[in-house]
């Protein structure tokens, strides 16, 4: 049993659509303490890495309940849409033509979290849609 009397959370993306780590996606970790009706507090935010992952996120206040992770997935898309466009004239399946940006220009998870617990939440992301799950 974990003596620790705050839950801990950390998160990477996947970019499904090209098969590897999406870098330089910019995060936002916000908390709350209560029900939904409690006042979201931001406690700060990080980009990822090379490897998809936010190394550095700041640590959850004692007594939170819920955690928001924001995902700011538009710029990304953008900033990466050349070498999208070379990677499907590559596959004989991919669509040749895409829209600028993504579909989804923002992603939010929201979720409730236990003291002493750890959060790991992956992002699986493409421009077309999203899936998150809870990992280890």
């Amino acid at each position: 049993m974990s003596t620790q009397t705050t839950a801990s959370v950390s998160t990477h993306i996947l970019d499904t659509s090209v098969g590897r780590p999406a870098e330089g996606v910019a995060v936002s970790l916000a908390a709350r303490s209560g029900g939904s009706d409690a006042m979201w507090s931001v406690l700060g935010g990080s980009a990822t890495d090379a490897d998809g992952r936010c190394k550095d996120l700041p640590a959850l206040p004692e007594g939170t309940t819920h955690v928001r992770l924001d995902f700011e997935t538009e710029a990304y898309f953008l900033n990466n849409q050349h070498s999208f466009d070379r990677q499907a004239e590559a596959q004989q399946d991919a669509p040749r033509v895409r829209d600028s940006g993504a579909f989804f220009p923002e992603v939010t998870i929201t979720f409730a979290v236990t003291p002493g617990e750890h959060y790991h939440v992956p992002l699986l992301l493409n421009p077309f849609g999203y899936s998150v799950y809870r990992g280890s």
